[in-house]
Formats: structure tokens, sequence, C-alpha cells
């Protein structure tokens, strides 16, 4: 799930954090993170932000611990370098953290080390270890990965009402990906001129999205 322009652009022309979506979308992104169970996000797009998106809303926070769930999903970080800044911000999140990447030891400040693999392997691997729902939070090479594999079951966008220009689309350029449909399941209004899309596959079976 992404914020992107009404240009489908994440970041303005020279790049760096967009600071995209208001409180409607906020709240969107909470009650997506309050379903999952690890949230995906790429070693760039942390870089950028310095944290991840955490759940604050009471009600959501009630809900995942009546039902035994840890306070927030296990942020899984996705890096083929394996580096990522020791000192940012989100290493002083309250959650877990996975490293998706390169090496055999959990990198400085991660609770746990995946080797990276074929997308359909490591995340069989995740769903072994009770990561069954997931969300993507970004970046653009991360999803297009995901989509060119046909791994992808919904996406959620919420259009921002500004245009950036540039070359920073949530997808990046000149990528084949596979020309599955979509079936629009759900569109509303998030306030502040923000409109949130939510399509699935098609074909998608019931239960899985």
């Amino acid at each position: 799930m992404l914020a992107v322009s009404l240009d489908g652009r994440l970041a303005p022309p020279e790049g760096g954090a967009a600071q995209l979506g208001g409180a409607g979308d906020r709240m969107a992104l909470e009650q997506a993170l309050a379903w999952a169970d690890g949230a995906l996000i790429g070693a760039q797009t942390l870089r950028l932000h310095g944290s991840t998106c955490l759940i604050r809303r009471p009600e959501l926070l009630a809900e995942r611990r009546q039902a035994g769930r840890s306070d927030q999903p296990v942020a899984l970080v996705v890096s083929r370098s394996g580096t990522v800044e020791p000192s940012l911000a989100f290493f002083a999140q309250p959650l877990e953290r996975w490293l998706l990447g390169p090496g055999t030891a959990p990198a400085e400040g991660f609770d746990r080390l995946l080797v990276l693999r074929p997308w359909q392997e490591l995340l069989e691997q995740l769903a072994n270890q009770g990561l069954k729902r997931l969300v993507l939070l970004g970046g653009a090479r991360l999803a297009s990965s995901l989509l060119q594999e046909g791994l992808v079951d919904e996406v959620q966008l919420t259009f921002c009402p500004q245009l950036l220009g540039g070359a920073h689309s949530w997808l990046p350029p000149g990528v084949a990906l596979p020309r599955d449909s979509w079936e629009l399941h759900e569109h509303r209004s998030l306030g502040e001129g923000e409109l949130l899309l939510r399509y699935r596959r098609q074909g998608l079976p019931a239960g899985l999205a």
C-alpha cells in the first residue's frame, strides 16, 4: 500500500521522502498494519524516512492484543547489501526487526536474519514462521520485483492532491510486468482531497485477500 501523487509519484524530482498522505491515509495505513503479521520495506525507503510506520490507534492495538498478537507487525527490511545504518530512529522503535539480506548472522540492531533467495521460497519461509499476512510499505524496486513474479494479491493506493513530476514513480520505468487483470474492490474518500483505491488480482481465491 502506497500514498502517491496524482501523477503517480512517490517523491519529488530531487528525490527524498515526499511525506504524502494526510490523516485519512494514516488511518488506512494503520488498519492495514493491524491486519498484517509483517511489513516489508526496502532498505533505501527506510534510509530516506529514518523510521517505519507504527500502529498508534488504541482500538487497533486492543484488537491485536485480544487476538494474542504483538502490538506491531514484524518489520521486514529488504537489503541486498545487508547494510542498514544503526543510527536510524527505526532501531529505537518498539517492534521486532528482521533483515532479509545476505550473510549468516543477524546484522546489528536486527532480531533475525533471513537470507535472500527467490521470492516464492522466501515467502514460504516467512509463512512457516507465522508471517502469512504481509503488507508492502515500499519502495518501488521491491514492489516491482514482487509484481513481476505475480506475488501481489492486492494493490492499495491513496491518491493525494499534489502533482510532483520527476522520475520517482511508484514503479520504476521500463519494468516489464505480467498482464494480470485487477478488480476494483474498494474506493472511498479519505478526506482532505485524498482518494483510496483498492484492487485485487482477478481470480484470487476467496479468503486470501
